[in-house]
Parts: structure tokens; sequence; C-alpha cells
């Protein structure tokens, strides 16, 4: 599917060869910077006119967009931002705006203290057509420094020695956007729980005993970037909680499996709470939505986690789909144009409602990548923005 048309705005920066959280370089066709591969006003109007169909009246619609604009130091985003120069910022203003979610959930977006990235951001998508008076946006692991060799290389305050992969305190964070109130006192922020205090953990373990070592593991968190339930008070429904997080791809380690063992623990992580193991859970009108970096049908990690939330019977997988990955893998399913022929494109971008809701429409942002429109998704982000019209 295309964009599922509401509004619109222009197109892109470099991408960064150096992407822990997803595990896989820029494909050389975006890898330049350079005038021919900046989208024009004309090509973008065009593209405008081919827009789908708009959300029903009375229907929420909800998203997951990993932008991938986190950048190398901090207060660049927010330069990039200000500056409105910067094409990728451009294209995926355009790709949001298009879409007109009534609740987004972003992820690669650098974290400040005082918010003042997401507030430009915030200022820049009004000035494109799509207005979110509320957000929230909390400390994420990335770049956390913990002093310690979290990675068991012998070195200490590299990215990978963070509570997750990071060159400075917030990179690559997450934010949600939302037309309707968040309930921010309400909201349950569970990333500071230690990985070794998940039930079954599947902390990795060597010959040599807990890897990398008892003192890493004693402090080691859970979450890569975070686990947050954010309720949103939606109007004519009432509170709808948003479970949400962005977990660690499954590669850029070793035999002992570190990386893929914390993917699969971070998706169970939600299968616990709905059991109650974190305290009480929603029971109705609830979204699991984000950036899982897994994929149950290819790619590399732990399938058993993912398997178990696709068929959770508590949760329905509107099973989103996308003309453009039809086209460029044959696969519809996918939301993620990653390198081929490893790791190739994946689905690992999902939103799941809970089986209460009636899902009325879905669809990945991938349309035909010889369309104008193609271009301005791929000028965007390797991710493509995923989203799930909802009914009561």
């Amino acid at each position: 599917m295309g964009f599922p048309s509401r509004q619109h705005d222009h197109a892109r920066h470099c991408l960064e060869p150096d992407r822990e959280h997803d595990p896989r370089k820029a494909p050389p066709r975006l890898q330049e910077c350079g005038q021919r591969h900046r989208i024009s006003n004309r090509l973008i109007a065009a593209a405008l006119a081919l827009a789908g169909s708009s959300v029903a009246a009375g229907d929420l619609r909800v998203a997951t967009y990993n932008t991938e604009l986190q950048r190398k130091g901090p207060g660049l985003l927010l330069r990039d931002i200000l500056r409105g120069e910067d094409d990728q910022v451009a294209a995926t203003l355009r790709v949001i705006a298009e879409v007109d979610a009534d609740i987004l959930v972003l992820q690669g977006f650098d974290y400040d203290l005082t918010g003042a990235a997401l507030s430009a951001y915030v200022k820049a998508l009004a000035e494109a057509g799509a207005h979110y008076p509320h957000q929230f946006a909390g400390r994420p692991n990335t770049g956390m420094a913990t002093g310690l060799d979290m990675d068991g290389n012998g070195k200490l305050g590299e990215p990978r020695d963070a509570q997750g992969y990071g060159q400075f305190s917030g990179q690559g964070g997450m934010a949600i956007l939302s037309r309707y109130p968040i309930m921010t006192g309400e909201v349950q922020d569970f990333s500071s729980l230690l990985w070794r205090d998940v039930p079954d953990a599947l902390l990795p373990i060597t010959d040599n005993g807990p890897f990398p070592s008892e003192e890493v593991q004693a402090i080691q968190r859970l979450s890569t970037t975070a686990h947050w339930v954010v309720p949103v008070d939606v109007p004519d429904t009432g509170r709808v909680s948003l479970m949400t997080f962005h977990a660690s791809p499954p590669v850029f380690d070793g035999p002992e499996d570190r990386n893929g063992r914390r993917n699969h623990d971070e998706i169970m992580f939600w299968q616990h709470y709905l059991a109650g193991a974190f305290g009480p859970a929603p029971g109705e009108a609830f979204i699991l939505l984000g950036d899982f970096n897994q994929d149950r049908r290819g790619g590399e990690g732990l399938k058993a986690a993912i398997a178990t939330i696709l068929d959770d019977p508590r949760l329905q997988d509107p099973r989103p789909a996308s003309r453009g990955s039809e086209i460029v893998s044959g696969d519809a399913l996918d939301t993620v144009d990653w390198d081929d022929p490893v790791p190739g494109n994946l689905r690992v971008d999902y939103v799941l409602p809970s089986v209460d809701w009636r899902v009325t429409g879905a669809g990945v942002v991938w349309p035909d990548p010889a369309t104008p429109m193609g271009l301005v998704a791929a000028q965007a982000s390797r991710h493509r923005l995923v989203w799930v019209d909802l009914a009561r």
C-alpha cells in the first residue's frame, strides 16, 4: 500500500554507516549525498497526488516509525531540524504528514534532557500539516555509561559498553506523538529493569561463567532502548494503553549470542507483562507496537519469542502490507529495506492491537520504488512507517 493520505513537506542527509540499532549499512544508493539524491518540489507534488485513501471518521490511526534520525553527536539532530535544509529530516516529515496518524511512536530519534529536538520536530510537523500537541519521551538506555566492559572485548568506554548501544547518552531514543492527551502521570517505564530479573531470562553463559562477567550481569538492564506502557486518553474510547519498545538487533555479538538472547527476552517481556509479572496489566484497548528487530520468517535470532507474541490470543496481527515491498522482494509484509542478500528485507516493525479492537485498515508506507512517492519513503529511512486503523 502507498501513503494512506491525509496531508503533506521535503527530502535527505547521508545515512550513518554505523547503525547498531539496525544491523545493516545503508544501501549504496543512499550512502552518498549530493544534488542527484535530492527530491525536487515538483516530484514531491506528484507524489502527493498519488496518495491513497484517508482514515474513516471515528477510527483511530496508530503508527510506528523508525526514522533513523539518530546522529553521531548530541545536538546534531536539533541543528539539522532547525536549519530546515536536511534532506532526511524533510523526507520523514513528509511521510509522517501524509499518513497523519492520531498516535505515532518514533524510534531512532535522539533524546535530549530538555526535549529541544523533539519540540523542534513537532513544530516542523505542524508546519507540514501534522499537529501533535501531546508528546512523551523518556531517557533511553542507549548511550547510558556503565564504566564496565559490557561486551567483553577488553575495552572500556565504547558505544557497546553503554546499557544500550550509543555513542552518547540518548542516541537513537524513542518518542510518542499524539493528538490526544497522554496520561503522563500513569506511564509505566520498565527501562531500568535488570535483565536478570526477567522470568526465565536467557542470560549469556560460557564455559567461563556469566558473560561477560558476573559484575556486568548484576547491572545489565533488559532494555536496549526502553520498554514503556503509555496510556492515552482518546475521545469516545477512553484509556488506550500503548506498549512500546525498540529491541536490540540479534547480531553484532559472538558465540555467546548476547544480543540474540537479549532481543528474545526484550520481546518476551511483553508476555510476562501481560501475565501480571510486573503488576496489573491492561485487559482491553491496548496496542503493542515498535521496532522488534525480529522476523519470525527469516533473518538471525531466536524465533520463539516473536512467534509467541504473534500467536498470542490476546493480540491480533493485521499483517500490514505494501506494493513496494512486494515489488522489491516478492514479500508484501516486509517493513525494512536492508542490504541484499544478507540480511535482506525483513518484517521487523509491528502494530499489534488487542483482540477487542476492530481493524478497519492497515498498511506499510512502501510505494513502488520507481514512483516519486517511493523516492520520498526511501530518502527518509530504510524502515517504512507501519500504520493500523482501529475502531471499537
